[in-house]
């Protein structure tokens, strides 16, 4: 069988990452920029202020809903089609937020923009991967992260800044049109990677969709132990900063009283650490096996998930909490991007449909202990807060305990 050569020069190497990260920034913006408007959004819409939450984990749902169809197809079709039809939903769902009238519309969209969300876990992870040798996958995949975490470390305060002079609709308005532009430059720099050959000889293999196939190759996923172990770790290790995001403007704006402008400088400590977290990350690489890294990043993990519960105990204000989320982020930034890595070669089964569950059941878990928190009322008191951030993230522990058992420790530091 004829193969061919993954070819891409260095122009177009640059602008397919560039392009890549925009795309992924967009979709988290999608959601941090209009947090400090979404008090306006309800008030516009006359709706109650707990959907501030709710469409936060919407938002989330909605990138687990087209998951587990578009890993398969994108086995099939080939990676750059399906990313370009995901770039032009999310656009097209971010421009018709300009025109929406109602709650019920405006959570819809909500729900479709996450959609976006599950094309970048699904379909432009597995491409870096494919494009990638391990070290180099693992470095992008940990600089993706720092790119990403700009939008809830900036997207609050510049939320806060642009509603000075725009409407929460102009602003969708805005991130609509650039993901036309990102649309663009996906179109012109994103090689197709499914059915060549890297230059290390791997190569990703194509396969024909069938959902019957689909449904067995999902359940043997289900039935992998330590596949299932990683993902679900995955969801628990994010949900204490996710359920932060979905509820800090309740807690610093509506319960603590605090300006939109002092509710985005709160973010910059806990944001910051998690990049910080990704940096000690990439000079770790060189010196450490991927299981190394995350035992050692369970540490401060772990430190801060428990002061946090101290803080709930003690009843603390927001400088500690906002401190033990903080060290609780620089475990996260250093263990996110390693075990993403290991989940998804724990199986031989094609990239593209292990991504897809890998994002359904972390997304979900993220989505649904989210929801699960808002729900007892963890954005009306700070201390339940942190005592269910604290009891969630730590639910991650036995299973980590168990997919790092049966990890190769042995091999050598990847360069």
């Amino acid at each position: 069988m004829h193969r061919t050569l993954i070819k891409i020069g260095p122009r177009q190497l640059i602008g397919f990452c560039l392009a890549l990260t925009i795309f992924e920034l967009l979709t988290y913006m999608a959601s941090d920029l209009i947090m400090p408007a979404m008090l306006n959004v309800t008030a516009e819409l006359q709706a109650d202020a707990r959907h501030v939450p709710y469409a936060f984990n919407l938002y989330l749902l909605g990138g687990v809903c087209l998951q587990w169809l578009i890993g398969p197809l994108s086995d099939q079709w080939g990676r750059r089609p399906v990313l370009l039809c995901g770039c032009a939903l999310f656009a097209a769902s971010c421009t018709a937020a300009f025109i929406t009238n109602s709650i019920e519309a405006f959570n819809l969209l909500r729900l479709v923009q996450g959609m976006g969300l599950g094309f970048v876990v699904a379909v432009s992870y597995p491409a870096l991967q494919e494009v990638f040798c391990e070290a180099d996958a693992v470095r992008l995949m940990a600089l993706l992260g720092n790119v990403a975490l700009l939008s809830p470390l900036l997207g609050p305060l510049l939320g806060s800044l642009l509603l000075e002079w725009l409407t929460w609709r102009e602003l969708f308005l805005g991130l609509g049109l650039i993901a036309g532009a990102v649309w663009v430059g996906l179109y012109a720099c994103m090689p197709e990677t499914v059915g060549v050959v890297r230059r290390d000889g791997y190569q990703p293999a194509s396969h024909p969709f069938s959902l019957a196939q689909t449904r067995q190759r999902y359940l043997a996923l289900l039935g992998n132990r330590r596949f299932l172990g990683a993902s679900l770790a995955l969801g628990l290790m994010s949900l204490p900063l996710i359920a932060w995001i979905g509820l800090s403007p309740l807690l610093l704006i509506q319960v603590s009283g605090l300006t939109p402008l002092q509710y985005g400088l709160w973010q910059i400590p806990i944001f910051s650490a998690v990049i910080a977290g990704n940096l000690i990350l990439d000079r770790l690489l060189v010196t450490h096996t991927l299981p190394r890294l995350i035992r050692l990043a369970l540490w401060p993990l772990c430190l801060g998930l428990l002061a946090l519960m101290g803080c709930a105990l003690l009843g603390a204000g927001l400088a500690p909490v906002v401190a033990g989320l903080a060290l609780y982020a620089v475990g996260l930034g250093i263990s996110n991007a390693a075990l993403y890595r290991l989940a998804l070669f724990s199986t031989d089964d094609s990239k593209g449909l292990v991504s897809a569950m890998i994002g359904m059941i972390s997304i979900a878990v993220m989505g649904i202990g989210g929801s699960i928190i808002a729900a007892i009322g963890g954005g009306t008191h700070l201390e339940l807060f942190a005592l269910c951030a604290a009891l969630s993230g730590l639910l991650c522990l036995p299973l980590l305990h168990g997919f790092l058992h049966g990890a190769k420790t042995t091999s050598a530091p990847i360069r």
